[in-house]
């Protein structure tokens, strides 16, 4: 009998290594979630400067005409008009789920250090009880800030729902005349076996891999004019799996955009992801590598 011992503990050996090692969280996984833990932190701090909805800001006006009969200095006149229109289109910012405007504080400000001057986000209200309703309310949203601007289009980043709502809009409701761009961050694209966890609410019901709103966007769209951009990460614990967060549409122009050591509250404040959606604002043909897919950390 005692001969006997030993074997059995070879054998359970490689079982005890292997529990061993599902157990224990890797590096980027404890450093990923020691920064989410931080950034809620933060954002909790936050949350109330963004509670109420942004007021927009005042429409620009344009140089007066000269009146009949003046001798106007017609090339000053088109050169201030033309510096009025030059630089980036403008940039709608779209929360997530039981958020609000002050999650993109710190992407707002890179964005206009780096030269974006009309950048806007868009609160909608957390009784919201369907995508569609919610992207009804961006679309009016967008024609007001073409309105305002005089801008025939505009690019949105749309973090986690908010995407999800931004692609709707984009791709089922004639978004994609107004949209040029659509970067999403951590965007259930593909349905999230997470959102089971709090079904009780019908966006996130709108969430889960099957529901109505994601076999609606799987559908043909074979006339869509907008670009997408989709970041996802690795690490992204919200995202289940992690690639649904990724665009698989063979009708769509789309890049994909993995993110590494990143989890699903630091997309929209980590400086590398800013950094690349600086970028892909900033590239005017989004569309030349449709299909490909990179790193930013």
């Amino acid at each position: 009998m005692p001969f006997g011992r030993p074997a059995m503990r070879t054998r359970t050996l490689p079982f005890i290594t292997i529990l061993a090692a599902l157990l224990r969280p890797s590096t980027a996984l404890v450093r990923s979630s020691v920064l989410e833990l931080a950034i809620l932190t933060g954002h909790l701090l936050m949350y109330p400067t963004g509670v109420v909805q942004e007021r927009p800001p005042p429409r620009r006006a344009l140089p007066a005409l000269p009146a009949a009969g003046d001798t106007p200095d017609t090339p000053a006149l088109h050169e201030s008009v033309e510096t009025e229109q030059e630089g980036h289109l403008p940039v709608l910012l779209l929360h997530g789920f039981i958020d609000n405007r002050s999650v993109f504080v710190l992407l707002r400000r890179s964005l206009r250090r780096h030269g974006w001057k009309q950048v806007e986000s868009l609160n909608y209200s957390p009784l919201t009880c369907d995508i569609r309703t919610a992207a009804r309310l961006l679309g009016r949203h967008v024609e007001d800030i073409c309105a305002r601007t005089g801008q025939q289009r505009v690019d949105v980043v749309g973090h986690s729902l908010g995407g999800l709502i931004a692609r709707y809009y984009v791709q089922r409701m004639g978004g994609d005349a107004r949209v040029r761009t659509l970067v999403t961050l951590g965007t259930p694209h593909g349905g999230t076996r997470a959102a089971s966890l709090l079904a009780a609410h019908p966006l996130v019901r709108q969430m889960r891999p099957g529901s109505d709103v994601v076999t609606e966007l799987a559908g043909p769209a074979p006339d869509c004019a907008t670009h997408f951009i989709s970041f996802w990460s690795d690490l992204d614990q919200l995202m289940v799996p992690v690639e649904c967060a990724r665009i698989d549409h063979p009708d769509l122009s789309v890049r994909n955009v993995r993110v590494t050591g990143v989890g699903h509250l630091a997309l929209p404040v980590h400086w590398e992801v800013a950094a690349g959606i600086r970028q892909a604002l900033t590239t005017e043909e989004t569309a030349e590598d449709a299909s490909g897919a990179a790193s930013v950390a």
